[in-house]
């Protein structure tokens, strides 16, 4: 008896699901969106099958509330993470005030391209003179590239003169996940309220080449204006680009 469900989360969670239903006699196939469940043994054992795929349901859905994806014109996903000067930072600390989060590893060539031509730097000072938190966030794991202990994130940042207000490890990938960054830089812009009112990339060329920057729109500048202005960010969700976070396996 072919029976179905249906996840809107991505491939991750079907991964685990085909392991789950084989120990009740349950072939899946993946269907699109969904998935296959096909029954093996005579009709009495159906029920007891059904109990099965409720419990599996629910494990399914738990997968889709951990991966539900940050929304423009909603709450920002909230978070609490250690500082590269060992202090504790929640973004409800931060209530009233604008927040800009970039996601960041040195390693990267796309983030060269805005610290070496001195972009972010400037970017950084433009929006912390005028009281906006920016907050850089380092999700690489240990042993991946981009990954850095407090100490050696502080002086890299000295050395190159970057200006971020702190900056936030998160070497588990907790905080990374639960905004669903995919790239360095990946920026995320927070008003006073904690709406997420923009994600994406940093600006409109998505090259590594310094040259491209002068061509390009700066879509956290724009969105800023438009905070400033009372209106609402004309480009609010844009594609990001660069390098993509080196994430723990499995994580």
């Amino acid at each position: 008896m072919p029976l179905y469900l249906h996840s809107p989360g991505d491939g991750d969670s079907q991964s685990h699901l085909p392991q789950y239903l084989a120990r009740a006699g349950l072939t899946v196939w993946s269907l699109g969106g969904g998935l296959s469940v096909t029954e093996h043994e005579p009709e009495t054992q159906i029920m007891p099958r059904l109990a099965v795929l409720a419990s599996a349901a629910i494990f399914f859905a738990s997968f889709a509330v951990a991966e539900a994806k940050p929304t423009i014109n909603q709450p920002a996903p909230d978070f609490s993470g250690t500082t590269a000067s060992g202090e504790t930072l929640n973004l409800d600390d931060l209530e009233g005030q604008t927040v800009v989060l970039e996601w960041t590893n040195h390693q990267c060539p796309f983030v060269s391209k805005h610290y070496g031509a001195g972009n972010m730097q400037a970017l950084q000072q433009e929006m912390t003179e005028q009281g906006i938190v920016w907050l850089q966030v380092i999700s690489s794991a240990p042993g991946r590239q981009g990954f850095v202990e407090g100490p050696e994130a502080l002086a890299l940042n000295e050395a190159r003169d970057a200006l971020p207000s702190d900056i936030v490890l998160d070497p588990e990938g907790t905080i990374g996940r639960a905004y669903a960054a995919r790239t360095t830089p990946h920026m995320y812009i927070i008003d006073p309220e904690g709406t997420l009112v923009y994600m994406g990339g940093i600006d409109s060329i998505a090259s590594a080449n310094p040259a491209d920057i002068s061509e390009a729109t700066n879509y956290v500048r724009e969105a800023m204006a438009a905070l400033a202005a009372g209106e609402s960010v004309p480009n609010s969700v844009t594609r990001a680009y660069g390098c993509t976070i080196k994430y723990a396996p499995g994580s």
